[in-house]
């Protein structure tokens, strides 16, 4: 379901939803099931160390998922950046090759799903019928410019005085492109953290004609505000206003603040909102690590 070219975005995910009968369901979280499957992901890549060691662990992780009934797989390439993969010796070329891979590795595992060999042949033809049918869209993940420092910033939305907006559109350019031509359905902009970097995207969808559809989700510390303070209605209007957006949400957010994060974006915006929450832990940047959060939901 790739757009050649996108003159009416929104009625794209209207669309959608309508075939999936009013609402879809997101995939989870990647690196948690990479690790259940073995992988060690103590790297600064992070989930995107499998596009080089072990991609057919990220093809299983999204099998998984599209068994479990999930609408939208995202890719592997969240922490995946050409500036990281350099970091660790690897080429410009080799990198944007590995961006390409992270959407075709989803883009398979859709087609194997749809073909019905994932765990063997369906038994029952109605069964078959379900699963070819049922809307499965494959969304390019691009991370935020905290990812790739790898020090949690994008749950702070702390990124220094010299972090301005032309750095941060130099910054994903032509990672965005990429992906963007790699076959994916949509760009899945993820756990934005400020309004700098939405506008920044926002900015770069519009001025380099980016073809195809995208959605924005930010990283929240409480009900009204995401990670760096800024007003998740300030951010969603952002969203709003940029005509390639088709979606607008939150994601890696503790559940107790979901309900009211909703409200806030209602708002402002009448396109579809999406949300894929964290599991109520909070992330230590200085461990690495998630750690139980001693606040309930």
């Amino acid at each position: 379901m790739v757009l050649g070219k996108v003159d009416h975005p929104s009625s794209f995910m209207t669309s959608f939803l309508h075939r999936c009968g009013g609402s879809a369901v997101i995939d989870g979280g990647l690196a948690t099931e990479l690790e259940r499957h073995g992988a060690n992901l103590n790297d600064p890549l992070w989930s995107a160390k499998c596009l080089i060691s072990s991609p057919h662990l990220i093809r299983r992780v999204h099998l998984d998922y599209l068994e479990a009934g999930a609408n939208i797989i995202i890719s592997a390439s969240y922490q995946a950046t050409l500036q990281g993969f350099e970091e660790k010796g690897i080429s410009r070329t080799k990198g944007e090759s590995l961006l390409e891979k992270s959407v075709k590795i989803a883009c398979e595992a859709r087609d194997i799903y749809r073909e019905g060999a994932t765990k063997g042949s369906w038994d029952i033809p109605g069964d078959r019928i379900m699963h070819e049918q049922r809307p499965i869209l494959v969304a390019a993940s691009v991370g935020s410019y905290g990812a790739f420092l790898a020090d949690g910033s994008e749950y702070s939305g702390i990124y220094g005085d010299g972090v301005s907006l032309e750095t941060l559109k130099d910054f994903h350019r032509r990672r965005v492109h990429v992906l963007a031509a790699a076959g994916a359905d949509l760009i899945a902009f993820e756990t934005i953290p400020n309004k700098l970097e939405a506008k920044a995207f926002a900015e770069l969808l519009e001025e380099d004609a980016i073809n195809i559809p995208a959605w924005f989700s930010f990283s929240c510390k409480n009900e009204t505000n995401v990670a760096s303070g800024d007003s998740i209605e300030e951010c969603a209007l952002i969203a709003d206003s940029c005509g390639l957006v088709v979606g607008v949400g939150v994601n890696c957010t503790a559940p107790r603040y979901i309900h009211g994060l909703i409200q806030s974006i209602k708002k402002v915006t009448r396109k579809p909102i999406l949300i894929y929450p964290n599991s109520g832990e909070t992330y230590d940047g200085q461990r690495k690590e998630w750690v139980v959060s001693r606040t309930k939901f």
